[in-house]
């Protein structure tokens, strides 16, 4: 969520927003024909390796081709629940409920939810706003269940705030323009009953924390996209050419060539899910591998036209170096770790083993106990003389999601999760970050942050919304019993707890000090989490297969052995 969710909404005219009078018909989207396509996926895999030198097309097998376009999740089909030995929770009802007291419309249809329905505060914040990253599992929810209608009027409104920049609008955040492929980080409807209009107001990073402008906003939207497109069949909503445009104006942005020699995506601290202070600035975890899969999804969903197949062949290129590096450089396993604890420093020239000049005595003591001798994860940032030594979910789930891991390097990541159940599980799934950083070093890195103190919020807290990225990571690989078992945990406790926004303490013992209630990501985590062990095709809309045909277009250099 968007760090203590303060509103910037008290000065309307600093904001980007479309009312009843803009001269835009929402329906004129909405109400084009789903095109009825009867086939195992809605559209096929390209391979990399075909697209770097023919843009061609191949299928591949796998979990994309037992997905079944337009299924329902069967949670109110007691039929579907018989063919799967699967006994709905009781809780699962409420959380349809008060998901779908979380919804948002604008003229009269469903645009989102809000962040959380917590009104025992006196203090609203922006809670009460559509965010783009909080809405993702709650339109996975709604495509599970056969609801596809409001996951599309979401995403047509948010490539509309964005067009509005490509329409005479100069976005700017204290006189500072922003680049054309921002997406909105939130927005919220405001109903004039004198008028009895609807005007929509976004927030561009210019209200928020620290007033930055998120980069995972434009990555969800196109994955979001692409699960609309895997679970529907509808074609057409990506075609249009103001998706095409979005896709665009979002990758252009996040492709073009600069200063770095790296192919990973330079970005601010806070600009993505954890969005205070958090020493995370660089190259996260989290946003590389969001980047990977954005760029997965925008090959599949690109046209082969004069613009898209120039963009394709950027993706195409990105793909390759920024797999090859993160696989290279982000991994770390007993071995690794080994190997970087004799690092020698100062090397030169192309043969230097410590490429990035890594000071041996910069490992933190914890990491030896934490790494055991099966298992490994993607660390959380690595650049110049610095390795990020921490373990982030968000990160290491999506890297499995979008075959960023190779399938060994998922494995690893699960048997990790395994050794290590009581640091990243305990009573509450699931640590968005471990270890906690505490005393002189967090008032630092984050710089005195109140919220973030050791083992609570984005510092080492517990949040349930990443329960649904776990279970999808664990059915991929095979391994639904550890989903299961981190299920049964948060059933124990969601519920009779209000649906917290987080959970507090080394194990996720306590409800978050500042953690509101009713949070709408918490319940839709859940319940995508459920729909998914109920019926793992589901999976097909959010993973991608390893594309076995794609090979390094560089050969691996010897100065680095993972």
């Amino acid at each position: 969520m968007e760090g203590t969710k303060e509103t910037g909404l008290r000065n309307v005219g600093s904001h980007c927003s479309i009312s009843d009078n803009d001269d835009y018909d929402l329906s004129r989207l909405l109400d084009k024909p789903r095109l009825n396509i009867e086939r195992k996926r809605s559209f096929d895999e390209r391979s990399l390796s075909e697209l770097s030198t023919g843009l061609g097309r191949v299928t591949l097998d796998g979990l994309d081709s037992a997905y079944s376009p337009g299924g329902r999740s069967g949670f109110n089909t007691p039929a579907s629940s018989a063919r799967h030995s699967f006994e709905p929770h009781p809780m699962v009802g409420e959380a349809w409920e008060a998901l779908r007291r979380s919804m948002v419309y604008f003229r009269g249809q469903p645009v989102g939810t809000i962040g959380a329905g917590d009104h025992a505060s006196e203090d609203v914040l922006n809670y009460d706003q559509v965010f783009v990253r909080d809405f993702v599992p709650s339109a996975l929810a709604f495509l599970m269940n056969g609801e596809p209608e409001i996951v599309k009027n979401f995403l047509v409104k948010n490539f509309r705030l964005k067009t509005l920049l490509l329409q005479g609008w100069e976005k700017r955040v204290d006189r500072f323009k922003l680049g054309e492929g921002v997406m909105p980080a939130s927005f919220k409807v405001l109903h004039d009953p004198i008028r009895k209009t609807d005007t929509v107001v976004a927030d561009f990073g210019e209200s928020a924390i620290g007033r930055v402008a998120p980069v995972d906003s434009g990555f969800w939207w196109i994955i979001l996209l692409r699960a609309y497109t895997k679970s529907t069949g509808d074609l057409s909503l990506a075609e249009t050419p103001e998706c095409q445009k979005g896709m665009r104006l979002i990758l252009t942005l996040c492709l073009s060539e600069g200063f770095d020699t790296f192919p990973t995506l330079l970005c601010a601290d806070g600009c993505s899910m954890i969005d205070r202070r958090m020493g995370i600035y660089g190259y996260p975890i989290e946003i590389q591998a969001l980047f990977f899969m954005a760029l997965r999804c925008a090959l599949q969903l690109l046209k082969h036209d004069t613009e898209g197949k120039e963009c394709i062949e950027r993706i195409v290129k990105r793909l390759h170096a920024l797999s090859y590096h993160m696989r290279s450089y982000f991994w770390l396993d007993f071995q690794q770790l080994n190997d970087i604890y004799r690092y020698k420093t100062e090397e030169y020239s192309h043969t230097a083993v410590n490429k990035f000049n890594v000071i041996p005595d910069s490992i933190p003591y914890w990491v030896f106990d934490f790494m055991p001798t099966r298992g490994g994860y993607f660390i959380g940032n690595v650049s110049p003389a610095r390795m990020d030594f921490r373990w982030f979910c968000l990160g290491n789930c999506v890297a499995i999601l979008s075959s960023l891991a190779t399938p060994e390097q998922s494995m690893a990541i699960m048997d990790l999760i395994e050794e290590r159940w009581e640091e990243l599980v305990g009573e509450m799934p699931l640590k968005i970050s471990y270890p906690a950083i505490e005393s002189h070093e967090w008032r630092i890195v984050t710089g005195c942050d109140p919220k973030n103190t050791r083992w609570s919020y984005h510092n080492g807290g517990s949040w349930p919304v990443l329960l649904w990225l776990l279970t999808a990571a664990c059915i991929k690989t095979g391994r639904p019993q550890i989903a299961r078992r981190a299920i049964e945990l948060a059933e124990s406790r969601l519920q009779k707890d209000s649906w917290p926004e987080y959970y507090d303490g080394k194990l996720g013992r306590y409800v978050g000090k500042q953690a509101r209630k009713q949070q709408t990501w918490s319940i839709a985590g859940y319940l995508v989490a459920k729909m998914m062990l109920e019926d793992p095709s589901h999976l097909g809309m959010i993973s991608h297969e390893e594309d076995k045909q794609m090979k390094p277009l560089i050969k691996r250099s010897a100065s680095w052995t993972c």
